[in-house]
């Protein structure tokens, strides 16, 4: 994997990564395609919306149809019918959610389907087996991420075991993988700020092409949330992309930016389009409140994708009022390029040395939105 930061403004990075020929510049938001879509978008969607890098789920591939049908079906890219770059994580979140229906111990995570009940070993080297035949552009390690509140002889063990199944993992990677495909470790350790920079320093001395920060948003503070990305993103290595796992309100984005993030991922911008929720330059508009149905406003006048640019609120809101299916797919439509235009003005305001007045005025005009609009377009997230 190529990556090169381009510029800087402060710890936060604008670049470019390259793998296996496709290429997406930092800082990087990638649409949630959980099963093999992103939820009412079609490819041509996410190319419209500009997206040049998504995330599928390797629990849920591997659930349904298998990963051994993705391969014989010409793996991920050809399977879901896109050209850019595609990550899977390791679905080690997805396995360790299921709290009191999993087993944990060195070998690996046992538990069964939701599904249908199979038993199913996750063991670090069969999750590099199953992204392997899914094929994406990078793959992620198995990793323990540990729920808020917890012990702290609790937090530690299950750091110290990410570490020994990240060895695992890139060992098990390096002798059977040879598609070029990108693989990254994950830092976990809760809130424990001592622990996680013990991680970095591991994991970074190991070779992966990347480091991910992950286990947040796990049921800690925001306060706690932000402590971590402004004491642990700086640590990671220079020279390859720091991913942070999981959030997805514009300011957790923008902070994490402005922190060193260069990569991140969400399921926010479809999932809150089909509860009638837009995200805007100005705040997040709520298209079930009954005040919109008269709106002859665009849904965000600063925006350029299709859905601003045809419909007016008052429509949009009618959709959702009638439980019209159109409506979360216009508004997953616009979400997604909301999401991209962000993360690409934010890079623009690095190259420009003015990232933090960038980042100011942005959540200065969510704040004036909440106190002059009583629309229902509150705050930023």
């Amino acid at each position: 994997m190529d990556f090169r930061v381009e510029a800087r403004d402060g710890n936060a990075r604008a670049g470019l990564a390259a793998v296996r020929g496709r290429t997406f510049r930092t800082p990087a938001f990638m649409p949630v395609g959980t099963a093999g879509s992103v939820k009412a978008l079609a490819p041509c969607d996410l190319d419209r919306a500009g997206v040049e890098i998504l995330l599928a789920n390797t629990y849920h591939l591997r659930l349904r149809p298998g990963p051994e049908r993705i391969r014989r079906l010409g793996g991920l890219h050809v399977f879901m019918g896109g050209d850019g770059a595609i990550l899977t994580d390791s679905g080690g979140y997805q396995v360790f959610s299921q709290a009191g229906r999993v087993r944990i111990d060195e070998e690996g995570a046992a538990f069964r389907s939701h599904l249908d009940g199979e038993a199913i070993l996750l063991t670090p080297e069969e999750v590099i087996r199953i992204q392997d035949a899914l094929d994406p552009d990078i793959a992620m390690v198995l990793d323990h991420p540990v729920a808020l509140p917890a012990a702290a002889e609790e937090v530690a063990a299950a750091a110290e075991r990410t570490i020994r199944w990240a060895e695992r993992s890139l060992a098990f990677h390096r002798s059977q993988v040879h598609s070029g495909q990108a693989l990254f470790g994950i830092v976990q350790g809760a809130a424990d700020l001592e622990i996680r920079a013990r991680q970095v320093e591991s994991l970074a001395s190991m070779g992966f092409d990347g480091l991910a920060l992950g286990g947040l948003a796990v049921g800690e503070s925001k306060d706690e949330i932000a402590a971590t990305m402004r004491q642990i993103l700086p640590r990671f290595p220079a020279a390859s992309p720091r991913y942070v796992m999981g959030i997805g309100y514009p300011e957790d984005l923008l902070l994490a930016i402005e922190n060193g993030g260069d990569m991140f991922d969400c399921v926010l911008p479809t999932r809150h389009a089909r509860t009638g929720q837009a995200f805007t330059s100005r705040g997040v508009v709520r298209l079930r409140h009954a005040a919109l149905r008269d709106s002859l406003d665009p849904l965000d006048a600063a925006c350029d994708c299709n859905t601003c640019a045809r419909f007016e609120r008052g429509y949009l809101a009618h959709l959702y009022h009638c439980d019209e299916m159109l409506g979360p797919i216009l508004v997953a439509r616009h979400n997604v390029r909301f999401y991209q235009r962000l993360v690409r003005a934010a890079g623009d305001a690095v190259r420009n040395a003015c990232f933090a007045a960038f980042r100011a005025g942005f959540l200065e005009a969510c704040r004036q939105e909440s106190r002059t609009n009583a629309g229902g377009e509150p705050t930023c997230g």
